[in-house]
C-alpha cells in the first residue's frame, strides 16, 4: 500500500464531496464557483487535519476491504459526519459491521460546514 497516495485520494475525496454537498446563500453548489484553492488556508489546514485522523485510526477497516476506495471513503466520511443521509452504512462495498463502525466513528468527529465568507474565500466551521 502506497500511503500518501491513499491519504491524498481520502483528503481528495473528503473536498471534492465538501464542495458537491455545500451551497452559497443562493441555494447553489460550492462545486459550480468554487474549487480547493478557494478554501482560506487555515481551512484546508483544519480539513487536512480531520481527514489525516479519521484517515489514520480506521483506514484499516476499508482498505483491507479491498473493493473500496479511499477517495470513496473520503467523500463518505464528509457525508456521515454530516448526517446527509448516505454514507458508510449504505455502502454495498463494505460489509454492514465495518460499515456501522466507521459510521459510529465519524459522527464522533461532529459536524462541519463548509461557508463563503465576506471575503468570497471558504471557510470551515
Amino acid at each position: 500500500m502506497d500511503y500518501n497516495f491513499e491519504i491524498n485520494d481520502f483528503i481528495n475525496g473528503y473536498i471534492t464531496c465538501a464542495l458537491w454537498s455545500s451551497t452559497d446563500d443562493a441555494g447553489d453548489p460550492l462545486d459550480s464557483n468554487y474549487d480547493k484553492s478557494d478554501i482560506e488556508d487555515e481551512s484546508l489546514y483544519a480539513m487536512v487535519i480531520d481527514c489525516y485522523n479519521f484517515f489514520r485510526e480506521n483506514e484499516a477497516a476499508w482498505i483491507e476491504n479491498g473493493h473500496y476506495s479511499s477517495e470513496r471513503a473520503g467523500h463518505d466520511f464528509w457525508l456521515t459526519r454530516n448526517r446527509h443521509g448516505a454514507g458508510f452504512w449504505d455502502r454495498d462495498e463494505l460489509p454492514e459491521v465495518i460499515g456501522e463502525v466507521l459510521t459510529n466513528n465519524s459522527e464522533g468527529y461532529g459536524e462541519v460546514n463548509l461557508l463563503v465568507g465576506d471575503n468570497g474565500k471558504l471557510f470551515y466551521s
